[in-house]
């Protein structure tokens, strides 16, 4: 446990302004995201150190596609969460709290970065599995290290967090993948418990200190899958984020609270080519076909990146991430 980055005092209470919820919270109690408690008038991160998950896996997963494309990314995660999705995927982890899940091991930031260090093809750390934002502090006591040592730092988020905390953070971060659930505040209210306009402010912010970033839509079955809501949401990353903005569709699966049928891939395909009419990059994924995962150069139309499940093989870049027929840059510059 620490203490709390981002809250202030009030009689006996605290406000926790990390996230847009800025719960207020009384003695003894935790917020929204079940790991950020009041301890005697202060604000305590419950889940600092906390690890439910550590494991190297591929960038894809992430899912990152422009970002060094077919490297070894070390993972790590706690529990906990700033959402409630009914859809959630990885609830057992996120919907819940240090006292409740009974499998977390304490690790130093310090044991964290030899790790990611301990397997020569790993090039960085990725904090994921449950939100990163509730895990604020130890995700920075771990990265600012890690930069320093010459590891990427890479945040798998829904982009619920307040602007200040986020600009503290963003000069650690090297790469963003980032959940937009709909572009509908009714949707965010309904099925998150939350709000739209915060994480709409948090792309808007990566994209001004050029970051890079790519963006995933989990479509869900009659709830989400809405083809003029969809090409509302493409239009406003077309507009405020530009036509190279990185789509990814993700497919639905009944879990959690949620149980309708499992994305069609034939909804799928209608959206991919939807999106596809507007921006530059644009794959599919959670299905098993192999479609939409190859990346195209959008200028000369060469393929440069070919996927099959996690085999990735650029061999239409040069080392600079450039298409090999035309120069284009495809990927990061990171």
């Amino acid at each position: 446990m620490k203490e709390a980055s981002y809250y202030i005092k009030q009689n006996g209470k605290v406000q926790c302004l990390l996230c847009p919820h800025k719960c207020i919270i009384s003695e003894g109690k935790r917020g929204s995201c079940r790991v950020r408690k009041n301890e005697n008038g202060q604000l305590i991160s419950e889940n600092y150190g906390q690890v439910c998950s550590l494991h190297f896996d591929p960038i894809e997963k992430k899912p990152l596609y422009h970002f060094f494309p077919g490297k070894t990314i070390f993972s790590v995660g706690s529990v906990g969460c700033n959402l409630h999705c009914k859809f959630c995927q990885n609830w057992e982890i996120s919907q819940t709290g240090v006292e409740e899940y009974p499998n977390l091991n304490y690790y130093t930031p310090e044991e964290i970065v030899n790790m990611a260090k301990e397997r020569k093809d790993n090039f960085g750390i990725a904090y994921t599995y449950n939100e990163p934002a509730v895990w604020y502090e130890f995700m920075l006591d771990i990265a600012k290290p890690a930069k320093l040592q010459g590891l990427k730092n890479v945040i798998v988020t829904n982009g619920y967090i307040n602007p200040e905390p986020l600009e503290e953070l963003i000069p650690y971060m090297d790469a963003f993948s980032i959940d937009l659930k709909a572009l509908s505040e009714d949707f965010y209210r309904k099925f998150t418990s939350s709000g739209l306009e915060p994480v709409l402010n948090t792309l808007k912010t990566i994209k001004k200190y050029g970051k890079h970033f790519e963006i995933t839509n989990l479509v869900i079955t009659d709830t989400n899958d809405n083809v003029k809501e969809f090409s509302r949401m493409v239009d406003w990353l077309t507009n405020e984020l530009g036509k190279d903005t990185v789509l990814h569709i993700s497919r639905y699966f009944p879990t959690y609270k949620m149980n309708k049928e499992a994305t069609s891939v034939s909804k799928l395909r209608q959206l991919f080519e939807i999106a596809s009419n507007k921006l530059n990059y644009v794959y599919i994924g959670n299905i098993r076909t192999g479609e939409g995962q190859n990346t195209f150069c959008h200028e000369c139309n060469h393929l440069v990146i070919n996927r099959v499940g996690y085999f990735t093989e650029a061999s239409g870049l040069d080392n600079t991430g450039k298409c090999i027929h035309c120069g284009k840059q495809i990927l990061s510059e990171s």
